[in-house]
Order: structure tokens, then C-alpha cells, then sequence
């Protein structure tokens, strides 16, 4: 079965490749680095979503697989406080779209000042943190939970359910 996964950012990557294999024993995977169609920040779960759709739907036209993962970072606010969103999106070759929805804690208000300031939380975690790629490694998500949840297991999660929306499918078909 070919898979394929609308981005180039590792930790999205090995989200989908570490479900995937569990449910697909033929995977072979395509790696497409699709735009969002949304801000490059994410200002909404909304626009978070939408960037995810737009992500798996352009990699599925681009790639022609069975089907095709798109995985979105954002931020919403809640009342006076900012948290990060995720979403995932899996479409299938006949159209069909699945999305689902990830962890959701609150960012520092150091950390949300800047975001409100117009700048992208992956570069404002590096300053943050010191250290480069955040976004491809821990996340932000890594970062506040001590690393009790990274990146990679919080889209982890949301792969799975999408993997389980389409195996519902698979056997009510």
C-alpha cells in the first residue's frame, strides 16, 4: 500500500511511519513537503484543521496513493490564555477525508505575548530553548511537559485515530 505523508518534518514523518506499519505490513511510504493553504502560523482550531486537509489533499493529488496523511501545528485562545492545537487529516484516493484532533495545553504567557506579536512558535520555542529544530523533535508540547509527551507521540495519537477512522470504515463497507 503507498502511503503518503504531506510533509518533510520529522517528527510528523515518524508519527504516521510508526502507526502505519502497525496496521499495513506493505507500507511503502512517499514524502511530499505540501503547503497548508493557512497562515504559517495557525491562529484558530479551525485554521489548524483546514491547514491539515489542505496538507493531505495536495499530497494525495501530487502522489496518487492509497492514502494520504497531512499533520498541522497551531494555536487557539481559550479565555486569556493561548494553547497549542494539532490536527491531522487522512484522505482517501476516493475521496473520502478523516481528521482528528491532538493534545491541547496551555502556553506560557511569555511565550503567547510573542505568538500574539505576529512571530511562529516553532522559531520563538528556539529562542525559547536554545536550541534548534524544536519542531522536529520535542515540540513545544516536549518542551511544557518535560518531555512526558513529545511531538511525535502527540501526532502519534492523532494518526491513530485517523488509522481507526479508516479501519471503522474498512469493516462497515
Amino acid at each position: 500500500m503507498n502511503i503518503a505523508i504531506g510533509t518533510t518534518n520529522k517528527a510528523k514523518i515518524s508519527a504516521v511511519e510508526v502507526i502505519a506499519k502497525q496496521f499495513f505490513e506493505q507500507a511503502k511510504f512517499t514524502y511530499y513537503k505540501a503547503p497548508s493553504g493557512v497562515s504559517e502560523q495557525p491562529m484558530t482550531t479551525e485554521e489548524t484543521r483546514k491547514g491539515a486537509i489542505n496538507r493531505a489533499k495536495t499530497t494525495l493529488a501530487a502522489t496518487e496513493s492509497a492514502l494520504s496523511f497531512g499533520l498541522e501545528g497551531g494555536v487557539m485562545e481559550i479565555e486569556d490564555s493561548m494553547y497549542v492545537c494539532n490536527w491531522g487529516a487522512l484522505v482517501l484516493a476516493d475521496g473520502t477525508v478523516f481528521t482528528a484532533a491532538g493534545a491541547q495545553i496551555v502556553l506560557p504567557e511569555e511565550i503567547a505575548r510573542e505568538i500574539r506579536g505576529g512571530k511562529e512558535l516553532g522559531p520563538v520555542m528556539e529562542a525559547f530553548t536554545q536550541r534548534r529544530d524544536i519542531r522536529q523533535q520535542a515540540g513545544a508540547v516536549g518542551i511544557f511537559t518535560l518531555g512526558l509527551v513529545d511531538r511525535q507521540a502527540m501526532f502519534e495519537h492523532i494518526v491513530s485515530l485517523l488509522v481507526g477512522q479508516y479501519l471503522f470504515k474498512l469493516s462497515h463497507d
